[in-house]
């Protein structure tokens, strides 16, 4: 499982790279002669209502799939780290007061939050980043707290408090450490919510705005050729179906492998 999650991965980033010279069809070009034309030799996966290519459009598509991705999971576990340790290190009034904040925002429906806050934010991909990371951190912070509590009772963090070393050395050189395996497993699945997040918002045309392709703003196009052209929705649909499989593999690989007790 996680050889083909991994396989997926690594195949999914040399599309978003080397995009261009694999396919160097310009995906914003329109043919509105050939448009909705099915694939063919010239086009491996045809051509949208425009008559643009959509493999290119896919290629270049992936870059904000995998861009958003990496930028949504750094903020969050950057921000779920920091937050989480102190929590769990700290304790006390501190731990409270962050618990109580992740409690309110886990109570909110992830997606519907995200929605409301581009709404209130306007539609582009930096808004999108800021939307999901506030909801994203959460699950982080949530995880890096556990283990804090954990590993602040350890005998090593229990001799460099009695030595003197401050609480940030503590927290940086001893706690962190003890939960950056779990926060990478977690990091790999939020890959993949962040990617069905991003679509999602591009479908409701929240997201990334046109001329940028974006595989929600492609579904969202193609839904109205359902029937006269398939292959609108069922390419741009399998390419995040198998991006999301690729990271959920990857996870759970991971997740086995640094906890063993999982395998089933």
């Amino acid at each position: 499982m996680i050889r083909a999650g991994t396989l997926i991965v690594i195949l999914a980033i040399v599309a978003a790279l080397a995009g261009p010279f694999l396919w160097p069809d310009d995906p914003s070009a329109q043919e509105l002669a050939r448009r909705l034309e099915a694939p063919s030799l010239a086009h491996p996966l045809g051509l949208d209502e425009l008559g643009r290519d959509i493999l290119a459009r896919l290629l270049r598509g992936a870059r904000v799939s995998l861009l958003v991705g990496i930028a949504v999971v750094s903020v969050s576990s950057t921000a779920g780290m920091l937050f989480g340790s102190i929590a769990g290190y700290f304790g006390g009034p501190v731990d409270d007061v962050i618990s109580r904040v992740i409690d309110i925002l886990m109570a909110f429906p992830g997606i519907l939050l995200a929605i409301a806050l581009v709404a209130v934010l306007g539609p582009s991909l930096v808004n999108v980043v800021i939307a999901l990371s506030i909801i994203g951190w959460v699950g982080y912070a949530r995880l890096v707290r556990g283990q804090a509590l954990r590993a602040r009772e350890f005998e090593f963090v229990q001799a460099a408090r009695a030595s003197g070393a401050g609480a940030a050395r503590i927290v940086i050189r001893h706690v962190l450490p003890t939960a950056i395996p779990a926060v990478v497993v977690q990091a790999t699945l939020g890959m993949a919510g962040a990617i069905i997040a991003e679509a999602a918002l591009s479908f409701l045309g929240l997201g990334v705005q046109p001329p940028t392709p974006s595989w929600g703003t492609m579904l969202d196009a193609g839904r109205a050729h359902l029937f006269d052209a398939p292959h609108l929705t069922i390419f741009p649909g399998l390419a995040i179906a198998t991006l999301v499989l690729g990271f959920n593999f990857l996870g759970d690989g991971l997740r086995d492998r640094v906890d063993p007790k999982t395998v089933r």
